[in-house]
């Protein structure tokens, strides 16, 4: 990023990490918020940013209402918003962060089309601790491929009780990243019942909602006699702001791809 401050947009204002998003924005140095966006009947239109997020005001009203001019927008909303973004961004030519998870297969398409327009970075997580473990993943799985009696992959994820999908996006990345490693092509949402003997070219997903969790990912690969496991946990939502925060500032100036965390971290 070049020296004048990243004009940024935060698309879905008044979630949990769109009001972290606008106090850590609003304290950077390097970077000027230009948008704090949101539905045009939410009940947050009208409040200066950063009263609504619990800070001193900031000047910036929260609204529908799309700036002029923005370099970067970091979107925390739903699918369908999350397209809305990208075609603002792909008429501003702005490079888009996307933290939206509950993704569908449409959705995807329309985002791999933008990206070889702007340069787009598609993170379900974006957590430095987080990314970091899905390199682990990857790295345990690939190593565990092809051990004697096969290793079994099952993957926990505890978050908030408002959060509308399941399982996250975070686990779903993980099960993918370690079914390239491992060649498996079936994935198991929970259990129940008489389900037989657990196969071991199979990856299963256990999603608990409790209280106001912010999010823990656990992945155990089990072998006869040993176990691998590797966990990674939030205590605040500050990890993610300021990791999308961080991933904003690396499209700015880039070329058209679809990026991902890993890119921006160097991984």
């Amino acid at each position: 990023m070049n020296s004048s401050k990243l004009k940024l947009v935060i698309h879905g204002a008044s979630g949990r990490n769109g009001k972290r998003l606008i106090c850590l924005g609003a304290c950077d140095p390097q970077v000027q918020l230009v948008g704090a966006l949101v539905r045009p009947n939410s009940s947050a239109c009208g409040h200066d940013a950063g009263t609504y997020s619990g800070m001193n005001p900031i000047g910036l009203p929260i609204g529908p209402q799309w700036p002029e001019a923005f370099d970067s927008v970091i979107d925390f909303s739903s699918p369908d918003g999350c397209i809305s973004a990208l075609k603002h961004c792909l008429a501003k030519r702005a490079g888009i962060v996307i933290a939206t998870t509950g993704l569908e297969p449409s959705h995807l398409e329309q985002i791999r089309q933008a990206s070889t327009q702007i340069p787009v970075c598609l993170a379900p997580n974006t957590s430095v601790a987080v990314n970091i473990g899905m390199k682990l993943v990857q790295q345990a799985a690939r190593a565990m491929k092809d051990v004697p009696g096969g290793a079994d992959v099952e993957i926990i994820e505890r978050h908030h009780r408002y959060k509308e999908d399941s399982p996250s996006g975070t686990a779903v990345k993980l099960g993918e990243i370690i079914a390239e490693q491992m060649g498996i092509d079936r994935h198991v949402h929970g259990r129940q019942g008489m389900v037989g003997k657990r196969p071991h070219n199979e990856i299963g997903y256990h999603a608990v909602r409790v209280g106001d969790d912010v999010g823990q990912h656990t992945v155990v690969f089990g072998m006869m006699g040993e176990l691998v496991e590797i966990r990674v946990a939030a205590s605040n939502r500050d990890s993610y702001a300021s990791g999308a925060i961080s991933a904003a500032k690396f499209l700015h100036g880039k070329a058209p791809k679809l990026y991902s965390m890993a890119d921006v971290l160097g991984l």
